[in-house]
């Protein structure tokens, strides 16, 4: 039974029998569905190319890791590029906010509210300065890509991307997006 103020983001690693990927959304539990095909393709494509270019040792590119934004909201970034240094802990199940530069999610059916609103919302106010969304359509993946203006505290646009990913920021990124059909 899950207690009457919600669970914290340190409940996450003390349930036993929790699901992977299981995420803390306004204090509730958030289990994910399987992915599909794409969902997988997009995660080796982004993960694999951002190594590539992500300046190091300065960042670092990773998968299946948790962020930390407050005490009831605890999500799991398909993807996130964090700082370094805080790669400090090789136990450690999460990240805290304010070492992540850049959040990634990756738009599933069952994910759609919260992957276009509630995340992208969460992210920004936790000062998260970059964010992309990415969605198939017609198989075909987009890349929707945000920073946060420090002003507001929300996200702005700095592009929608079809077969390339071309930006200066947070470093230079060139990334192709049609060689997931080659994957």
């Amino acid at each position: 039974m899950p207690p009457v103020e919600g669970y914290t983001a340190d409940d996450l690693d003390r349930i036993p029998d929790l699901p992977s990927h299981a995420e803390l959304i306004d204090g509730s539990l958030v289990l994910v569905t399987p992915q599909k095909a794409f969902h997988s393709l997009m995660l080796d494509l982004l993960t694999q190319e951002l190594r590539s270019v992500a300046p190091r040792p300065a960042y670092l590119v990773r998968r299946d890791m948790s962020v930390v934004l407050n005490n009831r909201q605890r999500p799991e970034p398909d993807v996130v590029v964090v700082r370094a240094e805080a790669e400090a802990d090789l136990t450690a199940t999460w990240y805290p906010a304010e070492a992540v530069v850049l959040a990634i999610e990756v738009v599933s059916p069952e994910s759609e509210i919260r992957d276009r609103s509630r995340k992208p919302q969460l992210y920004a106010e936790a000062g998260i300065p970059f964010f992309w969304r990415v969605e198939a359509s017609e198989g075909k993946p987009v890349v929707y890509a945000y920073q946060r203006d420090p002003a507001t505290g929300a996200y702005g646009p700095l592009g929608i991307f079809h077969e390339r990913l071309v930006l200066t920021v947070p470093f230079a990124i060139d990334i192709d997006l049609t060689a997931i059909d080659r994957m």
